[in-house]
C-alpha cells in the first residue's frame, strides 16, 4: 500500500493533508483570520503540482488491487485540473471576505472537491469511480451554496436534485454491465467485451452509465440545471464549476469510450443526437438573454456538446482533439469568470451594465474581450485552433456524422450574435456624466486575467507544440 501511495497518490495526499489542516485550523483560529484559509489552499495546491513529479506514468501503473491506474493521460489531466483549482483559489478572495467565519472550511471544501476530481480521473473500476463523483458532487452542492442569498441556496438544490437522478441513472447502467461481465474492474470488462458480439443490454449500460456520468456536462437530457446554477452562483465557484468538474468527467468519459464501453454504436449515436439537441437548445435559449451569466451557462453547455461529439467518434485522432479543445476552453473560461469576479457579483449582470468599461480600464476588459473571442472561435486566439482541429476530426470520422457537423458548424456561426451582445456594450461610447461602476481589483485578481488570456492567445498563435503534446497522450492511452 505504502508504494501505490507514493507512486500514485502522493499528490492527492498532499490535498488531503491540507484539508484536514484547514478543518483544524477552522476550529482553533479566531474568525479575524479569515484571509489565510486562501493562503493555505494555494499552498496546498501548488504543493501538489510540485509532487505530480513522482508520480509513476511509464509504464503503467495499477494500485490499489487495480481501483486505481496512472499513465501520461491521467497526469495530464490532473496537472490541468490542479492549475485551474490553483487560480480559482485565487479568486475566492471577494467570497471569503463574505463568508469570513465560514472560510477555513469553504476552502477544506474547495481542495475535497478537487481531490475527487483528480480521482475520478485515475479511476479503474466503478466503485472507484461512483466514490470519487459523489465526492466532488457533494463538494460542488456545498461551494454553490456557500454565497449568502436565497439564489446560492436554490441553484444547489436543482442542482443536487439533478445529479442525484444521474446516480441513479449511472448506477443502473454499472448494475447491467456488471450482470453482462461479473466485473466493475474496466480492464477486466474490457477483456470480456473484445471476445464477445456486442448486445442489446450492453448497449444500454453503456448509454446509462455514459449519460449519468454527463449529467455534469449540462448536457441533455441533464441540461436545464445549468441556467438556474450559473445564474445563482458566485463568480469564484462558477470558474470552478465550469473547469474542474468538466475535466473531470471528459477525462473518465473518454477513457471509458475507448475501453470498457468501446464496442457499442448506439451508445456513439445516441451521444451524438444528446449533442446535437444540447447545441441547439443552447445557442437558441443564449440569443433571448441579456444575463451574462446565463449566456456563458449556454456557452459551457453548447462547448461541451461539441467536444463530446468528437469523443463519441472513438479515434485516437479524435481524442487528441478532445483534449487540445478542453485545454484550451478551461483556460478562456477562466479568464472570462476571473472578469466577473473583477466586476463583482453584487453588480448587475445584465450585457449593458458593462456599458463603456472599456473606456475605464483597456487592459483588463481587452483581456476580457479576447477571452470573449476565444470563446466565439475568432481567429488568433486558442478557440480558433481548437474549434477547427476539433470540427475537422469530425469530418474525418466518416459520412454519417457529416450532417451533425453542419448542423453544429451552423449553431457555431448562429452563436456569434450572442457573444457580440456581450462584447459590444463594453466599447460603446463612454459619457463622462455616467456614473458607472468602477472596476476595483486586487492583483491576485488581475494575475489569473491576465495569466489566462495570455495563455488563450499564446496557444493560438503557436499551438503545434501543444497539439503534439495531445496526440502523444492520446496515443499512449
Amino acid at each position: 500500500m505504502i508504494n501505490d501511495i507514493f507512486n500514485i497518490l502522493l499528490p492527492q495526499m498532499i490535498l488531503a493533508l491540507f484539508i484536514v489542516v484547514q478543518l483544524i485550523l477552522s476550529m482553533v483560529l479566531s474568525p479575524r483570520y479569515f484571509r489565510y484559509a486562501r493562503l493555505v489552499s494555494i499552498v496546498g495546491i501548488f504543493l501538489s503540482i510540485l509532487f505530480l513529479t513522482t508520480v509513476q506514468v511509464e509504464p503503467q501503473y495499477f494500485g490499489f488491487h487495480n481501483s486505481i491506474m496512472s499513465d501520461s493521460y491521467t497526469l495530464l489531466f490532473d496537472f490541468v485540473i490542479l492549475v485551474c483549482g490553483f487560480f480559482v483559489a485565487l479568486l475566492t478572495r471577494n467570497l471569503v471576505k463574505t463568508i469570513k467565519r465560514n472560510a477555513y472550511t469553504f476552502h477544506a471544501i474547495l481542495l475535497s472537491a478537487i481531490f475527487g476530481a483528480m480521482n475520478v480521473v485515475s479511476a479503474n473500476d466503478f466503485l472507484t469511480l461512483f466514490i470519487s463523483v459523489e465526492l466532488l458532487s457533494f463538494s460542488t452542492y456545498f461551494l454553490i451554496a456557500s454565497s449568502k442569498g436565497y439564489y446560492s441556496k436554490e441553484a444547489s438544490f436543482k442542482y443536487l436534485l439533478t445529479s442525484t437522478i444521474s446516480s441513479g441513472v449511472f448506477l443502473f447502467g454499472v448494475s447491467y454491465l456488471y450482470g453482462i461481465t461479473g466485473s466493475i474492474n474496466f480492464s477486466t470488462i474490457y477483456e470480456y467485451i473484445v471476445n464477445q458480439e456486442s448486445s442489446i443490454l450492453y448497449s444500454i449500460s453503456a448509454i446509462m452509465i455514459v449519460l449519468g456520468l454527463i449529467s455534469k456536462l449540462a448536457v441533455f437530457p441533464f441540461a436545464n440545471w445549468i441556467i438556474d446554477v450559473y445564474k445563482g452562483t458566485e463568480s469564484s465557484i462558477l470558474a470552478f464549476l465550469s473547469t474542474v468538474p468538466k475535466l473531470a468527467m471528459f477525462g473518465i468519459v473518454c477513457r471509458l469510450l475507448v475501453f470498457p464501453l468501446g464496442n457499442s454504436f448506439e451508445l456513439t449515436f445516441a451521444l451524438a443526437l444528446s449533442t446535437l439537441v444540447t447545441a441547439f437548445w443552447a445557442n437558441t435559449y443564449a440569443i433571448r438573454e441579456n444575463n451574462v451569466k446565463i449566456i456563458l451557462a449556454c456557452s459551457t453547455a453548447a462547448n461541451c456538446s461539441y467536444a463530446l461529439l468528437a469523443a463519441s467518434l472513438v479515434s485516437v485522432y479524435n481524442l487528441s482533439t478532445v483534449i487540445f479543445y478542453l485545454i484550451c476552453y478551461v483556460f478562456m473560461n477562466l479568464s472570462v469568470f476571473a472578469f466577473l469576479n473583477i466586476y463583482g457579483d453584487k453588480n448587475s449582470q445584465d450585457v449593458n451594465s458593462f456599458k463603456g468599461l472599456f473606456h475605464k480600464n483597456h487592459g483588463v476588459v481587452g483581456a476580457y474581450a479576447i477571452s470573449i473571442l476565444a470563446l466565439a472561435g475568432f481567429p488568433i486566439t486558442s478557440g480558433f485552433i481548437s474549434k477547427i482541429y476539433l470540427f475537422t476530426a469530425i469530418a474525418n470520422s466518416g459520412l454519417i456524422f457529416v450532417p451533425f457537423l453542419l448542423i453544429l458548424l451552423l449553431l457555431t456561426v448562429y452563436a456569434l450574435f450572442y457573444y457580440l451582445k456581450i462584447l459590444l456594450p463594453l466599447f460603446a461610447k463612454f459619457s463622462k456624466n455616467d456614473n458607472g461602476i468602477e472596476i476595483k481589483y486586487v492583483f491576485s485578481q488581475k494575475f489569473v486575467l491576465i495569466v489566462t488570456t495570455v495563455i488563450t492567445v499564446i496557444i493560438g498563435i503557436y499551438p503545434e507544440k501543444f497539439i503534439e503534446l495531445c496526440r502523444f497522450i492520446a496515443y499512449n492511452i
